[in-house]
């Protein structure tokens, strides 16, 4: 069993309520839009990391993460990618991408809006932790919280950090 902590939309700014909930975790994902590998670095002093670049990544963390991420743990299979639309209504290439990958489980970020779906059509578990940064329109920064075990996610915590007023790195 691995516990995970799933972020996404730090732009630049980490939380360190974040720190907290990671050292629970095995794993911390983050699903793009990082800002700044100072979020990374601090991220990967507390657990192994694995993220992605988003769409105001420059181009030192687009050298360091890549755009998708494709890997199988404790039996499920997961893709992971920053701008990936919702079920049925995927982003441009998402669906070609799920079709060719068959995943278990799919992560975006981007929108900002947290939201976990099961794609009956597909047979995915979809997952957007919304937003863990200050910047954008959200008014509350959310996590996901979860277990990978015999090849599947359960245990799903949803995350809600009250406010934005915590400082920085």
């Amino acid at each position: 069993m691995k516990k995970i902590l799933l972020l996404s939309d730090t732009h630049s700014f980490l939380d360190s309520r974040v720190l907290d909930y990671a050292k629970d975790a095995d794993e911390i994902w983050h699903a793009g839009d990082i800002g700044n590998l100072d979020v990374t670095d601090a991220l990967r002093k507390i657990k192994p990391l694995r993220a992605v670049y988003g769409n105001i990544d420059n181009a030192a963390i687009r050298q360091e993460f890549p755009e998708d991420l494709f890997f199988e743990l404790e039996g499920v299979t997961v893709f992971m990618t920053h701008i990936g639309g919702r079920p049925n209504r995927y982003a441009k290439g998402i669906s070609e991408k799920l079709s060719k990958l068959n995943p278990q489980l799919f992560i975006c970020g981007h929108s900002h809006i947290l939201k976990v779906a099961f794609d009956k059509t597909r047979e995915i578990l979809y997952m957007n932790p919304g937003a863990a940064g200050k910047h954008g329109f959200h008014k509350k920064q959310t996590l996901i919280k979860f277990e990978l075990a015999n090849g599947k996610a359960q245990n799903l915590v949803v995350i809600e950090l009250a406010d934005k007023t915590p400082t920085d790195l």
